[in-house]
Formats: structure tokens, C-alpha cells, sequence
């Protein structure tokens, strides 16, 4: 994932100019509606002067822009630029045409992604290991059955089947494969989830499962479908 200097540094002008909190108060105030800044100064409590100086830093970085009342034309409305806001979200990434998830035994984090990838996006994943196990971890399948995931006890597979190309967005669930993959197979992303086959309790396969979770959800949202890729 590249990002471009340029838009890091604007990124960043918005962030500081949210990060004084009554200037994020005057963001909230016009989150759902346009005020003026004389009610902008009411509903905080503040300073008309001290408002306008807010508001001028808000402008200068676009968060914020000024309008003429149609009614009344001495008065201003300000309006929060929801494009601006939008900015603040990291980059998304290239689209991939499958996205495969690789840990080192294939029994537990890198089924329990897949599944999750698979239930809530619906689009073409695999799962691999570097020195697969024969079987998936009984306990892995238990905690997907517990989310309403399925887990084939019996499939497991080596990296090398999978057949990874360049248009795969490759995801190391565990340290060993990132650490050790080069070449092809090199893992775009890392994602450093302890091995619950390790403590090989409940919790630690609930854990894991609620860890991988939250981070499929976040990938959904920075990547991309790629056209037709639900065809493959």
C-alpha cells in the first residue's frame, strides 16, 4: 500500500485543526445541520471572537465553508464538508482478485479469516499453511460453529496449492509465514494474532476469533472489489 506525501500532509492539517476541542465541538454542532456563528456561539458558551478565530481555522483546511442566507443576506451559515472528513480514513488499497490467508498449520487463524472473509463479503478467498496440519483444530471449528461459520475439520492445504499470483492480496495471520515467505507468496499485510493452539483453551480460540474479526472488517472497508472478481 503506497500513500501519497502530499495527502498524508493534508490528512494531517485536518487532524490538527480537530485536535483543539472547541473546534471539534463546532464540528459535532454542524455534523447533522448548518448554524451560523452566533448560534455556533451559543450552544458552546463561547465568544463570538473566539468563534470566528475557530471557524477561520476550519475553513482553511476545508472542513468547514461559509454560505450567504437567501433570506437575509447579511447572514452566514456555516456547513461541515463531509468530503474533507472523509479524507481522514486511510488510503484504500489495490484491488486483488482473491484475497489468501496464511498462517503456519492451516488449523485455526488462517480458517477462522477465511471464513470470516468469506461470510461478510462474499468474495474469493483461500486459506493456506506453510507446513499445513492434517486436520483443522477442533477447537477452531468449534468457535466458528459458535459464530454461524463452517469449518471443514478435514481441509487443509499447502501454500504452494493455492496457486498465488500477483493479483492475490496475500495476509500472514501469524509471525512465522511473514517471517519466512519470500518471492510470490510474500504477504502484502501482517497481521500479528497470537497462536491459540499454543494456550489450546476456549478463550484463547475466542480471542483469536474476535481479533481476526475486527480485522477482516477493517480490510473490507480499505479494499476494493475488483471487477469480475466474483466470477473466478
Amino acid at each position: 500500500m503506497s500513500t501519497e506525501y502530499p495527502s498524508v500532509r493534508a490528512r494531517a492539517r485536518i487532524h490538527a485543526a480537530l485536535g483543539d476541542p472547541a473546534r471539534l465541538a463546532i464540528v459535532d454542532t454542524l455534523a447533522l445541520g448548518d448554524a451560523s456563528p452566533g448560534e455556533i456561539a451559543h450552544a458552546l458558551d463561547m465568544p463570538t471572537n473566539l468563534v470566528a478565530h475557530h471557524v477561520k481555522v476550519l475553513a482553511e483546511t476545508e472542513l468547514v465553508t461559509r454560505t450567504r442566507s437567501e433570506a437575509d443576506r447579511r447572514r452566514t451559515y456555516l456547513r461541515l464538508n463531509p468530503d474533507a472528513l472523509a479524507t481522514l480514513a486511510p488510503p484504500q488499497l489495490a484491488p486483488a482478485g482473491r484475497v489468501v490467508f496464511v498462517c503456519t498449520h492451516n488449523s485455526a487463524r488462517s480458517q477462522l479469516a477465511a471464513a470470516l472473509w468469506r461470510d461478510r463479503t462474499g468474495r474469493p478467498v483461500a486459506c493456506a499453511g506453510t507446513r499445513p496440519a492434517a486436520r483443522v483444530h477442533p477447537r477452531a471449528v468449534t468457535v466458528a460453529h459458535r459464530h454461524g461459520l463452517t469449518l471443514d475439520p478435514t481441509r487443509t492445504a499447502h501454500l504452494r496449492d493455492v496457486a498465488v499470483d500477483e493479483t492475490d492480496l496475500v495476509v500472514a495471520v501469524c509471525d512465522n509465514a511473514y517471517e519466512d515467505l519470500t518471492g510470490p507468496a510474500r504477504p502484502r499485510l501482517h497481521w500479528s494474532v497470537p497462536d491459540p493452539v499454543r494456550v489450546d483453551t476456549d478463550a484463547a480460540f475466542e480471542a483469536a476469533y474476535t481479533d481476526l474479526a475486527g480485522r477482516v472488517d477493517r480490510l473490507a472497508t480499505a479494499l476494493p472489489d475488483e471487477p469480475g472478481a466474483a466470477a473466478r
